[in-house]
């Protein structure tokens, strides 16, 4: 029971001798003594009790100090714990600090809450970037359109990278200001001969306000000559003014046959009357003779007139029709 009871002492002697290494990474506080990094066992067995990782905070403060940095480890637990990239934000102040570039701790941690890789950042605004811009199609004054494609060269700009816009906002700002510029050419020979004139204009625009970025230059890469714009929307308006007049002539051919079949039911509805008429004269001459109005020999006059009317009419027809076969 005795040799029981001993094993039981020294495997528990054993689980709380590792418990305190966990706690208390001895082997963590010797390395940062002998860095010159006073930090005490005490405040790494806070930190895990934090659920801070110590390893990442004394690596950190070890190489700041190194660096010249002038930093603590309550700033380094503060960032981790609002889950902030400790070791990308000392790399970025040492980048910046030796390319003397004003980046301090407060700016850096809140660029990497921002979501910004701020030792990219560092890095761009030492080494400027090249963004290239997609093919922008745009119409000269003359009407031919031309297809661009523009090489930006931008650093960043420490200052505006909270809240800064990306490189999508530039991308769509150089765009529109080279649709601008060569929309704003009285012909296209112009911007092909004298394509700088597009970067010129553009520079000249501010493009780079509100962004992460500054603007460095702005050369254009390709023109090419698309298709002669004008020309097209030209022929789609005569196509559309010749469909309005088609229309218009069909509308004035209706209203004509219209007015000629309305004419039409006017002079058959004239004749039927002069039918109605016609039949009513036997009953007025028959009233006329009845009444004493009218005598046989009035009513022979009559009827020679009529015949010689008749005739007459008749021989004008022959006339006529002689004439005009001749």
């Amino acid at each position: 029971m005795e040799g029981l009871a001993l094993i039981v002492i020294i495997i528990a002697g054993v689980i709380l001798f590792f418990t305190i290494l966990y706690f208390i990474p001895v082997n963590l506080w010797i390395t940062a003594q002998f860095s010159g990094v006073r930090v005490g066992l005490f405040e790494l067995m806070f930190m895990r009790l934090r659920k801070v990782p110590p390893s990442i905070v004394v690596n950190s403060l070890i190489t700041a100090t190194k660096a010249g940095l002038d930093i603590t480890t309550s700033d380094l637990e503060t960032h981790y714990l609002a889950g902030g990239n400790v070791p990308t934000v000392i790399k970025a102040l040492i980048s910046a600090d030796k390319a003397n570039i004003r980046l301090t701790f407060k700016q850096a941690t809140a660029i990497d809450l921002a979501g910004r890789d701020v030792f990219e950042a560092v890095q761009i605004s030492v080494n400027p970037k090249v963004i290239n811009t997609p093919e922008v199609a745009a119409v000269a004054a003359d009407g031919i359109q031309l297809m661009a494609k523009a090489r930006v060269t931008v650093r960043a700009n420490i200052a505006q990278l909270v809240g800064g816009a990306g490189e999508e906002t530039i991308l769509a700002r150089v765009g529109e200001g080279i649709v601008t510029s060569i929309g704003s050419a009285a012909m296209h020979t112009d911007v092909l001969e004298n394509p700088d004139k597009i970067s010129k204009l553009v520079l000249q625009r501010g493009l780079d306000a509100g962004t992460a970025f500054e603007i460095l230059s702005i050369d254009i890469a390709d023109v090419n000559v698309g298709e002669n714009i004008g020309a097209k929307l030209q022929i789609d308006q005569a196509n559309a003014d010749l469909k309005v007049a088609e229309a218009k002539a069909e509308e004035r051919r209706a209203m004509a046959v219209a007015e000629e079949q309305e004419m039409r039911a006017k002079s058959q509805e004239a004749r039927a009357k002069v039918i109605l008429a016609e039949a009513d004269v036997p009953k007025a001459l028959a009233d006329a003779f009845r009444s004493g109005n009218l005598g046989v020999m009035d009513y022979y006059k009559m009827q020679n007139i009529q015949a010689d009317t008749d005739m007459r009419e008749s021989i004008s027809g022959q006339g006529d029709s002689g004439k005009s076969s001749k």
